[in-house]
């Protein structure tokens, strides 16, 4: 079992930055591949942004979300740079342990809570 805790979500304006972390417990978190992804209200959870162990990563936010991890501290990081209202949504971590990068919620094991992010206009 992997237990997974999200947190550094929040209220910020257009353009602002948030960082999200997502701190892993359980099962070795160097050999798990993470991803973050995002849902608002009435849709399917996105995908957007995800990390092998290796640090190889994919995102959906090109330019704006970026993906890291450090794996001494099983934590895995989300730098949320130059926020839309559009990004506004409940952001979840997820675990999944084979090695390539699912983009879809169904290819993940393991999800936190999830932690809100509110971007205002």
């Amino acid at each position: 079992q992997v237990q997974l805790v999200e947190s550094g979500g929040g209220l910020v304006q257009a353009g602002g930055s948030l960082r999200l972390s997502c701190a892993a417990s359980g099962r070795t978190f160097s050999g798990y591949t993470m991803a973050w992804f995002r849902r608002t209200p009435g849709l399917e959870r996105e995908f957007v942004a995800g990390i092998t162990w290796r640090g190889d990563n994919t995102d959906s936010v090109k330019g704006r979300f970026t993906v890291s991890r450090d794996n001494a501290k099983n934590t895995v990081f989300l730098q949320m740079n130059s926020l839309k209202p559009e990004d506004t949504a409940v952001y979840y971590c997820a675990a999944r342990r084979l090695l390539a990068i699912a983009t879809t919620s169904d290819g993940y094991d393991y999800w936190g809570q999830g932690t809100q992010v509110t971007v205002s206009s």
